[in-house]
């Protein structure tokens, strides 16, 4: 038989055995919730973390992972509007030519005449720019000997001379060099640009001085102003044409502009970064400025037309549009307040008052005087009291019918 002792200590280990039975369906359980406690190696455990596990430890769903969109499709951008392309027209034998010298702005302002005139067969542009050139480096190029010598070859209609731009330097006088735009300097440049258009004088065929345009330094566009006043001059001692073109390359304030209107008004890259260079679209617009005196030199209609008063032979002539009709303008006079005989009258309106009725009247009262007839009895505008009773009508007397 069992002790009673061992019965009592069989009683109390019965605690212990419960409470490591507990231990271990804890651990049981907790083998299914192992990436839980994976993640919370990092802190102490206790008794309650088992009895009670906390929301970390439990098994959360898995969040649902987004899928990124798809980046929209960038537009492709509208490729640049193609220029339409003037028509080239074989050049006659005998067309006359248009000689174009200077520096390598002139050379640009060649081709811009080339375009122009590209459809006209009686017109040839012929370039002869040498682009490092100037009035300064004479001992490099010089304009006054080598103008003769071209124009002999070439036998031009006319010549176009856009000469300067390189000749912001020292300039050698005598045995010293001095600095651009002193005094003495100035005096050799007047002296060599006027040698430069008595040459041209001297060869006796119409030219055009082209201005310089505007630069992207503030420190040239001083000089080229007050070089232009220089071929200003000379060009109109020696019997030559001025032609400014500052004006369509600044805006309105007068500062340099990378960007403008073309020829047909639309904005356009006239000048390229450096602000010295011109681009396709000045070029065409440095000849455009000088478009309108070359015709007039050539005798053309307009410029870039085939139509010439001495076209040569064999070159088609339109013939002259008819005069418009006049137009006829039916004007009204005008009417002056103190005329009344326009209207057929003789005397203003109001001059004459009209005659007045007799003041006697209800309403002549009621005018004058603010006097309101009087109401008759019992009408709605009678307000005599006592009230006086109605008026009735007068009943008219005749025999009583007889009844039947």
């Amino acid at each position: 038989m069992v002790s009673v002792a061992r019965i009592r200590q069989s009683i109390r280990r019965a605690p212990i055995l419960i409470l490591a039975l507990a231990v271990l369906a804890v651990t049981a359980a907790g083998a299914f919730h192992a990436p839980a406690f994976a993640q919370e190696e990092s802190r102490g455990w206790s008794l309650r973390d088992l009895l009670f596990p906390r929301r970390s430890e439990r098994i959360e769903p898995p969040v649902e992972v987004q899928k990124p969109r798809p980046k929209p499709k960038k537009k492709p951008k509208p490729r640049p509007r193609a220029e339409p392309e003037t028509p080239i027209v074989e050049k006659t034998n005998d067309a006359r030519v248009v000689l174009v010298v200077g520096d390598f702005l002139a050379g640009g302002l060649a081709e811009g005449l080339d375009t122009a005139f590209a459809d006209n067969p009686a017109v040839r542009i012929v370039a002869r720019a040498n682009g490092s050139s100037g009035f300064v480096r004479d001992d490099v190029y010089n304009w006054p000997t080598q103008i003769k010598s071209l124009i002999e070859t070439e036998k031009p209609a006319a010549v176009i001379v856009m000469l300067g731009s390189n000749d912001r330097q020292q300039m050698k006088v005598g045995d010293v060099r001095e600095q651009p735009r002193s005094e003495n300097w100035t005096k050799e440049y007047e002296r060599r640009t006027d040698a430069f258009g008595k040459a041209l004088q001297d060869t006796k065929v119409p030219f055009l001085w082209v201005g310089m345009p505007a630069f992207g330094v503030s420190k040239m566009n001083s000089d080229m102003l007050a070089f232009n006043d220089i071929y200003h001059s000379a060009a109109q001692k020696h019997g030559g044409e001025f032609v400014d073109v500052w004006d369509g390359f600044v805006d309105e304030n007068g500062a340099f502009v990378t960007s403008g209107p073309d020829i047909n008004g639309q904005p356009v890259r006239l000048r390229s970064d450096d602000g010295i260079n011109v681009t396709k679209a000045g070029k065409r617009k440095l000849a455009f400025y000088t478009e309108k005196p070359l015709a007039k030199i050539l005798g053309l209609a307009a410029p870039g037309s085939v139509t010439t008063v001495s076209a040569p032979a064999g070159a088609p002539v339109e013939a002259p549009k008819p005069a418009a009709a006049p137009v006829i303008v039916d004007r009204t006079a005008p009417m002056l307040l103190g005329d009344p005989a326009l209207d057929g009258g003789t005397e203003l309106l109001g001059a004459t008052q009209p005659a007045r009725a007799d003041p006697n009247l209800p309403g002549e009262k009621l005018i004058l005087e603010g006097k309101a007839p009087t109401a008759s009895p019992g009408r709605a505008d009678d307000f005599s009291w006592p009230p006086k009773p109605p008026a009735t009508a007068a009943v008219e007397s005749g025999p009583t019918p007889s009844t039947p």
